[in-house]
């Protein structure tokens, strides 16, 4: 990938993102975004865990990529759900072109952010539905008002999802669809390939 090169007429873009190949990690601004919009049908736009970062995301925007689908990992504030989900769409943008997701935390802030972005769907691996210890804690306020396709993707181990939980609940967002790796706790890497293989058809089947 060479390198973006941009207007410094156009440095009030300010607003970053990372945008990731499979050689390198590459940061543009936002009006490369913009610019580069045109050329692809649809875009899949990744959060990280709470603990993590944009860069963290690599493989997944990377096998993306190699699937034949436009990927970009964002930031994200570390703390309040809420308050990532402003700084999520103003990199995503809006409208049924964008798919939104990613990894735990990340997922939560995309789930938030298509209730007013509009997005043409959801890849969520490993929600956090609950934090471990609390299944009664539900972090599902929103999902009754989500109205894209959703695809969950979780581990059978998982602590901070419990599985007849998850699957009782996903029943408030309409048609979603739920994925389990058997063995698999917090966090997908050692089935990545085949999860993210279920997410590319599952991407393509909903944007065609």
């Amino acid at each position: 990938m060479n390198p973006t090169h941009v207007n410094p007429r156009e440095d009030f873009f300010s607003e970053r993102v990372v945008e990731i190949s499979a050689d390198v990690v590459v940061m543009t601004t936002m009006i490369d975004v913009f610019k580069t919009a045109t050329i692809d049908i649809m875009r899949v736009v990744l959060g990280h865990g709470a603990s993590g970062t944009a860069a963290l995301m690599k493989p997944y925007v990377v096998g993306f990529k190699r699937r034949g689908i436009d990927a970009i990992a964002v930031d994200l504030p570390r703390g309040v759900a809420e308050k990532a989900v402003p700084v999520f769409i103003k990199t995503s943008g809006r409208g049924h072109e964008v798919i939104g997701g990613g990894q735990s935390f990340g997922g939560r802030v995309a789930s938030m952010a298509a209730v007013e972005a509009d997005f043409g769907g959801l890849i969520l691996f490993s929600y956090p539905l609950h934090r471990p210890g609390f299944p009664d804690q539900l972090r599902t306020e929103h999902w009754s008002q989500i109205r894209c396709p959703t695809l969950f993707l979780s581990g059978d181990r998982d602590p901070f999802a419990r599985l007849d939980l998850l699957k009782e609940k996903i029943k408030l967002i309409p048609g979603a669809r739920l994925e389990v790796f058997k063995g698999q706790g917090h966090g997908l890497l050692a089935v990545l390939d085949q999860a993210l293989d279920i997410a590319a058809a599952f991407t393509k089947e909903n944007l065609k």
